[in-house]
């Protein structure tokens, strides 16, 4: 079988585009949203590596960086919005509820929780226990990322966020829906600082003790 040569050619960062994660990113998302790159596409490390000429950490990071984004989110809220009428969002609106309800009570840790819980109720809304499941992995990557490079200020979703894409999704704008989400994960990630990676903490007693 005859090579690529595009496929063997390595993909040099830019400078101007900031850092080699993003560089990285970026492509990947250009090319899922172009659908150049075809789903359940598996993204080997060491052929990243190759492609872009960097080192597995660089790769790594990217990769985390791509998990916190929840690409496969951006088609779920599509189908939600363009199937709402068919789709039972109770799921969605209960969530966002109790959201509401830890946000009055200054619950912090349930905040928190609730937050990161949401996406993984967009994808339990579908009834694809599959996407479910994958949906649930990717939080639960998202979660440490942001627990490791994440500010406090940014450790939950920005207030009213869930309930503008719930109402986007209940009035099936779908172009909207997916306007607000892409803008979610940018928010998020914008709340990431790559360079500055928290500690670990000591005190696992009270930790995993806690309610």
């Amino acid at each position: 079988m005859s090579s690529n040569p595009q496929q063997n050619s390595i993909v040099k960062p830019d400078p101007s585009q900031g850092s080699d994660e993003k560089f990285i990113v970026e492509r990947i998302y250009k090319a899922v949203m172009e659908q150049r790159l075809a789903p359940n596409t598996k993204l080997s490390e060491a052929l990243l590596c190759e492609t872009f000429g960097v080192g597995r950490m660089r790769v790594r990071r990217a990769l985390l960086l791509l998990s916190s984004q929840g690409l496969i989110e951006l088609h779920l809220v599509r189908q939600l919005a363009q199937k709402s009428a068919n789709i039972d969002l109770t799921v969605l609106i209960d969530h966002i509820a109790l959201e509401d309800a830890a946000r009055e009570k200054n619950e912090r840790t349930e905040i928190i929780r609730l937050s990161g819980e949401f996406h993984t109720k967009i994808a339990q809304a579908t009834g694809n226990k599959f996407i479910f499941r994958m949906m649930r992995e990717l939080v639960t990557r998202t979660s440490l990322i942001v627990g490791l490079f994440g500010s406090s200020q940014n450790a939950s979703c920005p207030d009213d966020e869930h309930s503008k894409i719930l109402q986007a999704i209940q009035t099936k704008n779908t172009k909207l829906a997916e306007q607000l989400l892409i803008s979610h994960l940018n928010h998020i990630q914008g709340g990431l600082d790559m360079e500055t990676r928290k500690g670990p903490q000591d005190d696992l007693a009270t930790i995993l003790g806690s309610d």
